[in-house]
């Protein structure tokens, strides 16, 4: 996570209110709180992701734009950036345990 951390912050702050908006739009019907209504073992929490073989935003952009197993690509939908704002949203709530407040 050091090459995330920059002077300023992580470099995610930048698109953290993006990234929700567009999770909380798009992703959270199926994925509220970083869970998975479809397959439990497939949530975006940092255990699971990492079980999974998810090591960060990058993998995790790829996955939303592309789609995964049962999960369809929302690149389109998401639009241009939207995959990495919505991957290192993700990824900071991974990193908090997904606060509930």
């Amino acid at each position: 996570m050091a090459a995330l951390v920059t002077s300023a912050g992580p470099a995610w702050a930048d698109t953290a209110a993006d990234g929700a908006e567009l999770f909380a739009n798009h992703c959270a019907g199926c994925h509220i709180n970083g869970g998975n209504i479809i397959r439990r073992g497939k949530n975006l929490h940092l255990a699971a992701l990492e079980r999974n073989g998810v090591a960060g935003p990058e993998q995790i952009a790829v996955i939303a734009a592309a789609g995964q197993g049962q999960m369809s690509g929302y690149a389109a939908v998401l639009g241009e950036g939207g995959a990495d704002a919505v991957a290192n949203y993700v990824w900071q709530q991974a990193q908090l345990d997904w606060p509930k407040g």
